[in-house]
């Protein structure tokens, strides 16, 4: 993916580089920043609610975090954004 700030073609897309760690499964790396969120919201409803499984729980906390750091990286996205559109502007 490119860096949104350099790019305005690509300005709805996340910068991914900023953000350190292993590679986001592919059906969470092609979520919109609401996709992210919306599933977020309720992979925590479906923990709070309890009910499940350890291992379900696990799974459920590890989509969680997945979702978690999507969402970070289009947020990540829009600041270097609006901080290029500062000093350019």
């Amino acid at each position: 993916m490119t860096d949104p700030s350099t790019n305005a073609d690509n300005a709805d897309q996340p910068n991914d580089a900023a953000q350190p760690g292993p590679a986001l499964p592919p059906d969470i790396d092609a979520l919109s920043y609401e996709e992210a969120r919306e599933q977020l919201v309720a992979v925590v409803s479906k923990l709070e609610a309890g009910g499940t499984s350890l291992e379900d729980s696990l799974a459920l906390w590890e989509r969680g975090e997945a979702l978690a750091r999507r969402c970070e990286e289009w947020l990540e996205g829009a600041r270097k954004r609006l901080a290029a559109a500062r000093k350019d502007g």
